[in-house]
């Protein structure tokens, strides 16, 4: 069997697009014409044998996917059934894989699979918070409402990485081009200059010897600059690699000024609106903290969550073994605590989720707010000391000759 990617036109002359399974490529034709269909391009995409079918499509945006599953809960919603809804979907995807994906899901689902086992084929695109809360939804036969709560986090989600992303973008650039430029002052400018202060053979003040002595020193030995920050930068990749490296990473990276506290807001936010998220579909607690413990993506916090999910399994609650592990911050076990003695606990984690998503967004302004200006005050700097070092000579040479 193989994989056939095609473009077709149905019965109303609508364009289809997607994937079909076929021995031939004659068959796949004559399998698209039974559906219906008629094909317009009908071209190989993969051999398929067991899994490896599944590797084929790639992963999709945040963004392309809550839209998509914000469709198929509309239509779900409007009485359609689930394999005219995923086909109508598909159709609606005219970028990246996504509508291909969705045809396979519908073939498969035309095949007798459930539709969170045709989802779970593709990992890629359908994380395990995905796949959990449509099989809750199909057992309680809430699934166009458990759709709809998946497509609003998944909008949330991508909005608020798209917020941070670009709050990153314009301090990040201002770096990059500052620090080009006086890469470029330093290697290019400074050295023909400095030989031309040599040249007057007088005495230099100190900022013009510490200019040409960096300059010099730049010049003999970039070389060797460059070797030891590429030595660094692998030995911190390898050792990243390892486990006890990644956790020491995962860890620090908590530690950092200023940068530090919005990491762990960030996760702590993250972590609640997820757990939150799985319990109001009613997926158990043990299922929520191993789901979402896996898409932390911080193994000081998984190794963590390992704990509390351990005691949860003991009988404990979920506040008491937050607050002994100390990672998170203490109003997220406190809320916890309220919401269990309240019988509120999804509640109680949404509100949290809410308050440091806010907190996460104003420190992020006051953050960026605050560094900017730094940025600019930093490069303005270095760039007024090049400059001083340069005229004082000059200056001094001018006074001398009148």
């Amino acid at each position: 069997m193989a994989l056939y990617e095609y473009s077709a036109f149905d019965a109303q002359g609508r364009k289809q697009r997607g994937v079909i399974e076929a021995l031939s490529q004659n068959a796949a034709s004559r399998k698209l014409r039974g559906q219906g269909l008629f094909p317009t391009k009908l071209a190989t995409a993969r051999s398929s044998g067991g899994s490896s079918q599944r590797t084929f499509f790639r992963q999709v945006s945040a963004i392309q996917l809550g839209v998509a599953t914000r469709q198929l809960a509309t239509m779900l919603t409007a009485g359609l059934p689930l394999d005219e809804a995923l086909e109508m979907v598909a159709g609606q995807q005219t970028k990246g894989s996504l509508g291909s994906v969705f045809t396979r899901v519908r073939d498969d689902i035309l095949q007798g699979s459930a539709l969170h086992s045709a989802l779970q084929a593709h990992p890629k695109i359908f994380q395990p918070l995905y796949t959990n809360m449509v099989q809750v939804g199909e057992a309680s036969g809430t699934l166009d409402k458990v759709l709809l709560q998946l497509a609003e986090f998944t909008d949330e989600q991508a909005r608020f990485n798209s917020q941070f992303k670009a709050a990153l973008t314009y301090p990040l650039l201002m770096f990059l081009v500052g620090s080009g430029v006086l890469l470029f002052l330093m290697t290019f400018v400074v050295p023909k200059i400095t030989r031309m202060l040599e040249d007057m053979e007088q005495t230099l003040p100190l900022p013009t010897l510490l200019l040409m002595s960096f300059s010099h020193f730049l010049a003999a030995y970039w070389w060797l600059i460059l070797i030891v920050v590429v030595a660094l930068a692998w030995s911190a990749r390898r050792f990243s690699l390892t486990a006890r490296g990644r956790f020491w990473f995962d860890q620090k990276k908590f530690s950092l000024p200023l940068i530090g506290p919005l990491a762990l807001n960030i996760s702590t936010a993250r972590f609640a609106k997820t757990t939150a998220t799985l319990l109001h579909s009613g997926v158990p607690l043990l299922t929520a903290l191993e789901i979402v413990q896996n898409l932390l993506g911080n193994s000081y916090l998984m190794q963590a969550l390992e704990v509390v999910r351990e005691k949860v399994t003991e009988g404990a609650g979920l506040s008491e073994p937050l607050f002994e592990t100390a990672v998170f911050p203490a109003m997220l076990p406190q809320m916890a605590a309220v919401g269990e003695r309240s019988g509120e606990l999804e509640e109680m984690l949404f509100k949290v989720a809410e308050i440091y998503e806010h907190q996460v967004q104003t420190r992020m302004t006051g953050l960026m707010a605050l560094l900017e200006p730094l940025m600019i005050l930093l490069m303005g700097s270095i760039v007024g000391f090049i400059v001083l070092a340069i005229l004082l000579p000059i200056f001094q040479a001018s006074q001398g000759m009148g």
